[in-house]
């Protein structure tokens, strides 16, 4: 009888039709495939249960996830040679239904299931969070999404973000220069804070201010008074803290707050930071009227904000199920022309789009290496099946990025007055020089 290896590579290249572009090692020792492939290993038949009862991207990451399932070289490379197999095909039940009618799949999948041993489910790894996917948006919900997500230990997102503390996209200058992930964070808060025009005497509003990077470089740097809102307890105290180690408690102030509920307005300034990822297409109208309105008018709102692709059925959009389920519960992403849309039906006059997806790319292969560089604490602080999660999410975003799935943008826009005065100069993109 054949090795485990080569019983595997031969059925699962039937069942997808194509050629395996990995290498595989078995829970029997045995390999499979180009030696110079990067190696996908099967640590045991409960990876494989995994994948043939959870078919697509959630049964792999389900073994992922648990340690079933693991890549040994370069993870990069493994999740590239696999998006074609995997990632792009997506889960399509109807398309599963069809490719069974042929009856060499439907054989090399019994055979699978004969090599996979007990025809039992094994339960998803418990970082898995398993509810009905209804993206209600409720305050409740919200919150708990957001718990999910950030609440994870600030420990462990400081050995992954570094001492900015800044969870999205640092602003890179040359390609080939040498400059920190520091340096870049903060290059990206100045940034914003030369779109908004901050000056002295101004209050800024920073929505989703995460751990207080942003609302301390605007009042360090510029003199404004800050109020930033987050709805994670974990966040907050942690802002608070630095707030205070900075001398800044006199004008920075740190919620515990939905921004729906943010009554203190109006403000010269709103920062949003991928934060708008969270608020979900139903809401969405909804979340630009309430920054609106919180504005005075000739104010400044800066949304900084993950946007996916275009597709040709918008009704057809469904969230990636491995973001939903282990890192984003209810996060969706729009194209970048639906937030443009949704921000000038809410009365905003779009002033500004700054496409930087490739800053992001760069910027996540950072974490992907701090986290790498201290695995073990990393597992320590938030645990095996957690760093994990972290690990295959932030790789996969790097590639996603760089391949232009996903793009980020800065958008600015400003509550002209009625006399349609802007407030900003002919010459906008000099803040980039």
């Amino acid at each position: 009888m054949a090795d485990a290896a080569s019983r595997l590579r031969s059925l699962a290249e039937q069942v997808l039709g194509a050629p395996l572009p990995v290498r595989l090692r078995a829970w029997d020792g045995s390999q499979a495939g180009p030696p110079e492939a990067p190696a996908l290993i099967v640590r045991n038949r409960r990876a494989l249960r995994r994948m043939l009862f959870k078919p697509g991207e959630l049964g792999l990451v389900r073994a992922w996830v648990s340690g079933d399932l693991d890549v040994e070289g370069d993870l990069y490379s493994a999740l590239d040679a696999l998006a074609g197999l995997v990632w792009e095909r997506g889960d399509d039940a109807r398309g599963l239904v069809e490719s069974l009618r042929d009856p060499v799949v439907r054989a090399a999948v019994r055979e699978l299931l004969k090599l996979a041993g007990p025809p039992i489910p094994p339960a998803p790894p418990r970082e898995e969070v398993r509810r009905p996917r209804r993206h209600l948006h409720t305050r409740r919900t919200d919150r708990q999404a957001i718990s999910h997500h950030y609440d994870v230990g600030n420990d462990f997102y400081e050995l992954v973000l570094g001492p900015s503390m800044v969870y999205s996209c640092a602003y890179w200058g040359a390609v080939d220069n040498d400059e920190t992930l520091e340096t870049a964070q903060r290059d990206k808060l100045e940034l914003i804070s030369a779109k908004l025009g901050l000056t002295p005497g101004q209050r800024l509003l920073d929505v989703g201010c995460g751990w207080g990077s942003m609302a301390i470089h605007a009042a360090r740097e510029h003199g404004v008074s800050v109020v930033g809102v987050t709805l994670s307890q974990e966040q907050a105290a942690y802002a608070c803290k630095r707030v205070a180690d900075e001398g800044l408690t006199d004008r920075v102030e740190i919620r515990v707050q939905d921004y729906r509920d943010v009554r203190d307005g109006p403000f010269d300034a709103i920062s949003s930071i991928g934060m708008a990822e969270h608020v979900g297409a139903e809401r969405y109208l909804e979340y630009a009227r309430q920054l609106y309105g919180l504005l005075k008018p000739g104010g400044r709102l800066l949304n900084h904000q993950i946007a996916r692709r275009p597709q040709r059925d918008e009704t057809a959009y469904e969230v990636d199920p491995f973001i939903d389920a282990y890192v984003f519960p209810d996060g969706e992403l729009a194209p970048i022309g639906t937030t443009v849309t949704q921000l000038e039906r809410a009365g905003f006059e779009v002033r500004d789009v700054e496409a930087i997806r490739e800053h992001y790319a760069r910027t996540l292969r950072q974490w992907v290496a701090s986290l790498e560089a201290d695995w073990d604490r990393a597992v320590r602080l938030a645990g095996p099946g957690r760093a994990r999660v972290w690990r295959l999410y932030m790789a996969a975003c790097a590639l996603a990025f760089e391949s232009n799935r996903i793009g980020v943008n800065q958008v600015l826009a400003v509550r002209t007055p009625e006399s349609g005065a802007s407030g900003l100069p002919l010459r906008t993109r000099t803040w980039n020089t």
